[in-house]
């Protein structure tokens, strides 16, 4: 089984920047790809960035490349996102998530989820 915590959310200006954690259980790290994902009221959960436990492997969506930053730490079994340049349609609850294999931009592909963390991005 896979519980996933995330942390780090919260309100922001334009411009400015924030880092969500998740604490992974997870066991077998190596079956396991990590993502962020978000979800705005009303629409599916969207693909932000995935990453290998080893950090070798890294995807992102074209709205966040140059911006965000994914990292995995597999001796304290965590997951980063570092979001630099934030705007305000960034703002969503953004989900930690795992899937056995590798990454996917479809989200009912993922296998386990967190309970997610609102950033809000003021204009």
């Amino acid at each position: 089984q896979v519980q996933l915590v995330e942390s780090g959310g919260g309100l922001v200006q334009a411009g400015g920047s924030l880092r969500l954690s998740c604490a992974a259980s997870v066991r077998t790290l190596s079956r396991y790809t990590m993502g962020w994902l978000r979800q705005t009221p009303g629409k599916e959960r969207e693909f932000v960035a995935a990453v290998s436990w080893t950090n070798t492997n890294t995807a992102y969506a074209d709205s966040v490349k140059g911006r965000f930053t994914i990292s995995a730490d597999s001796a304290n079994i965590a997951v980063y996102l570092q979001m630099t340049s934030l705007k305000p349609e960034d703002t969503a609850v953004y989900f930690c998530a795992a899937r056995l294999g590798s990454a996917s931009s479809i989200f009912t592909d993922w296998n386990y989820w967190g309970q997610g963390t609102q950033v809000t991005v003021s204009s």
